[in-house]
């Protein structure tokens, strides 16, 4: 005995006619097509979830990135700066803008060399050895302020014997 549908059962036993019949099987079809379409836009939306969620842990990532650099630096800094007591003047540069600080001639001559480095740090500066403001200027080169470049002196040099005071008036 040959299964029958449920359509063919009621369409034999008078329960129903051809144009219910096919009215019902249209519209099982049109609920088929909307769950599809459905599937399709849920489907749609979850990517597009994930592509932000994706994008907003990236920028968190990057933030967290931003703040263990400035906590580096910060620490190179305050781990290596020096204490800055003097009565001599010393100028640099910063933003087009001529600086001073007040140090003594040690450091005022190391900083003429290039030894010794200045670096922004709380809204103030610090003078820091040249070879830790090159670690931080690999990390963020905008904290660096001024860094002269270390003076080697020249091997055929006629004048190398004789010493330039740095504190010459004109």
């Amino acid at each position: 005995m040959a299964q029958m549908s449920l359509q063919e059962q009621l369409l034999k036993a008078g329960l129903t006619n051809e144009k219910k019949a096919k009215k019902a099987k249209k519209a099982s079809k049109k609920t088929r097509d909307m769950k599809r379409e459905v599937k399709a836009a849920a489907e749609e939306k979850r990517a597009a979830q994930l592509s932000k969620d994706k994008e907003l842990n990236n920028q968190i990532k990057h933030q967290a990135e931003q703040k263990a650099l400035k906590a580096q630096i910060k620490q190179l800094i305050e781990m290596n700066m020096l204490e800055l007591r003097g009565d001599v003047t010393y100028n640099f540069m910063d933003d087009n803008k001529v600086k001073t600080l007040k140090v003594n001639s040690a450091v005022q001559k190391q900083l003429a060399n290039g030894l010794l480095s200045i670096v922004n740090y709380n809204d103030d500066y610090a003078v820091i050895p040249s070879v830790v403001s090159d670690k931080i200027a690999l990390r963020d080169d905008s904290a660096l302020v001024s860094q002269n470049e270390i003076e080697e002196p020249d091997e055929d040099d006629p004048y190398a014997d004789y010493v330039i005071p740095d504190d010459l008036m004109w």
